[in-house]
């Protein structure tokens, strides 16, 4: 495998992130594999820095997220811009959870997707967590954005545009860091192949606040089941800076819990939410256009 273990040694090493101290539960700890390949666009915050030393090739949503795992305690992460060799049905063994954050048609084999998807994803215990453009990712294969939940259709907001986001469900776990509204900086993209009956959506553009004001519901947060398996995808982390957001990590830490099991959250699908968010979305344009 190429998956960054020796790098990350390297990292303890000159000090970029500190070596976890091993406690007894380290046996209840989730293994994380988080594939960060772009076969289109590559976003700054998986851009692995160039040079000579190895120990700082490292991109900084990489980074974050093996901090976080120190942090908490709760999992360890492995990083890899490799899915042709680690996104495997044999590696694949070795972890309860999968992160994104990838572009375009991704070079993993007919045969590991379908595993993947028809029985890795579908057990208990098991889950994916989709950051930003996640949903920029095999565009036209149907399998993976029916998982997501949708597929990047353009991002209006763009990376220096601050927007007013809604939370529906503050209490859902997931969603607890970031209150009943709030404000950020980042990319915030809309979406086609989507399936409000699929998904229980958590939080969305408020389109009264937001310029451009669009005509439709933008959703930006969501839970989803998938069999046995849980899926949580969120469309921040464009900028750097979210990566470092404590709202951010907040959430990827309780998503991460709520895979596991370790917290309870709503996720039958709640189509009737996004009906009305649209109408809503469709008033506030009419109005910013007056």
């Amino acid at each position: 495998m190429r998956i960054l273990n020796v790098v990350f040694c390297l990292a303890v090493l000159a000090g970029i992130v500190t070596e976890p101290t091993i406690h007894a539960a380290e046996k209840t700890k989730s293994r994380i594999l988080m594939l960060t390949q772009s076969q289109g666009f590559v976003h700054g915050s998986v851009r692995r820095p160039e040079g000579d030393q190895p120990a700082k090739k490292l991109a900084v949503a990489e980074i974050a997220m093996i901090e976080l795992g120190q942090k908490t305690d709760l999992f360890i992460v492995d990083c890899t811009q490799d899915a042709a060799s680690d996104f495997t049905k044999e590696n694949l063994q070795n972890y309860d959870i999968v992160m994104f954050y990838t572009t375009g048609s991704l070079p993993i084999a007919e045969a590991d997707r379908d595993y993947f998807f028809k029985e890795w994803l579908t057990a208990k215990g098991h889950g994916f967590i989709g950051f930003h453009s996640a949903a920029d990712t095999y565009g036209d294969y149907q399998p993976y954005w029916d998982m997501v939940g949708g597929t990047f259709n353009g991002h209006p907001w763009n990376a220096g545009d601050t927007v007013t986001i809604n939370v529906h469900e503050p209490e859902h776990p997931t969603m607890k860091s970031f209150g009943k509204e709030f404000t950020i900086k980042d990319e915030i993209y809309q979406y086609k192949n989507w399936q409000p009956e699929k998904v229980r959506v958590l939080m969305s553009l408020d389109m009264s606040r937001c310029k451009p004001s669009a005509a439709y519901h933008v959703p930006v947060a969501w839970v989803k089941p998938y069999g046995e398996g849980r899926v949580y995808f969120n469309n921040l982390g464009h900028n750097e800076a979210t990566w470092s957001d404590p709202r951010f990590i907040d959430s990827v830490t309780e998503g991460v819990k709520w895979i596991r099991g370790d917290v309870e959250g709503e996720s039958t699908p709640n189509p009737e939410l996004s009906a009305a968010q649209e109408e809503i979305a469709k008033a506030a344009a009419a109005k910013a256009a007056q």
